[in-house]
């Protein structure tokens, strides 16, 4: 991905952790426990209670935080950009872009352990081109990632692959791996669309002239749905659909930006990302069917969430 096109792409991102953050590239509260949370008739806690946490950014860092919200902490704290987390399919190590070793606004792949320690450049992306929004394979064996189109790359660096070669971004795989799921604008406005793990059978899922973007943790645990947001409404917020394309409804229904959603492991719940007005972005969890809309970070910003695919104490 070139510069232009990476600031481009993360220009979503970038404006809703800024919020978060500013330019200090996170801030002191990150460190702070989330209030205690007074749970709602109705308000999603299938996943908390399970022992599963999220990971997410947070002012330029990446963070983590039990699904109820408490017991956040921030992983990073290079002066860098340290955006799009996602966790590994056994649950030990997460991966996320940074531009610490590019002294540029260019982003390259990198992993560490969930505790923050060990962490090491996965990709060395030439020039001002980019590579970001990382998605495990869930073997575990590669991570699939945007660069001016997805790639694949094994966890270790090596076995560098492009799948496609247009202005493609944000792929996130099927929970079977045999698919992935990604953002296209090659028919002049972002779709999702869908392909074969090795790039072939590609195809447009949402055909709408508005904008529809998914996310690292898009595919429901079964594969039978896809969560995405898009402007379709004249505002952003959180649809989901079938695998094929069909079925796509409004979730959120909020006058506020609702981006970057993603399903919980056991597919009750939904975690997505929620800015009103010029606040803070925050993150919010809801029921599959949108109900039970809850605040997880209450007022400590948060952006870009995905889930633990396993339970951790």
């Amino acid at each position: 991905m070139s510069k232009k096109k990476a600031l481009c792409f993360t220009g979503i991102l970038l404006w809703l952790v800024c919020a978060a953050g500013g330019s200090s590239f996170g801030r002191s509260t990150a460190e702070a426990s989330a209030p205690t949370l007074v749970t709602r008739s109705g308000a999603a806690t299938g996943s908390a209670r399970a022992g599963a946490r999220i990971v997410f950014s947070c002012g330029g860092q990446v963070c983590v935080m039990n699904a109820d919200g408490s017991g956040r902490r921030t992983l990073t704290r290079r002066q860098a950009w340290n955006l799009t987390p996602s966790w590994s399919p056994d649950g030990r190590r997460i991966a996320f872009a940074s531009n610490r070793d590019r002294n540029s606004d260019a982003l390259d792949v990198y992993v560490m352990n969930v505790n923050g320690s060990d962490q090491r450049r996965v990709t060395r992306t030439k020039g001002g081109d980019s590579s970001t929004d990382p998605a495990w394979s869930p073997d575990g064996r590669r991570i699939a990632f945007s660069s001016d189109g997805i790639h694949v790359v094994n966890v270790d660096g090596s076995g560098l692959r492009r799948l496609t070669r247009t202005w493609d971004e944000t792929p996130a795989w099927s929970p079977d791996g045999r698919r992935i799921a990604f953002t296209s604008r090659r028919d002049g406005d972002y779709d999702v669309y869908v392909m074969n793990a090795d790039g072939t059978g590609q195809r447009n899922l949402t055909r709408n002239a508005a904008d529809d973007h998914v996310h690292v943790g898009g595919w429901s645990p079964d594969g039978r749905r896809i969560v995405f947001h898009s402007n379709r409404g004249g505002n952003r917020d959180i649809y989901v659909m079938n695998a094929d394309g069909s079925g796509q409804r409004n979730l959120t229904r909020n006058p506020a930006a609702d981006l970057f959603a993603a399903w919980s492991p056991d597919g009750t719940q939904i975690a997505f990302t929620r800015r009103v007005g010029l606040g803070n972005p925050e993150i919010y969890v809801m029921n599959a069917d949108g109900s039970g809309q809850r605040n997880l970070t209450r007022n400590l910003g948060g952006a870009a969430p995905a889930w633990s695919p396993v339970p951790h104490s």
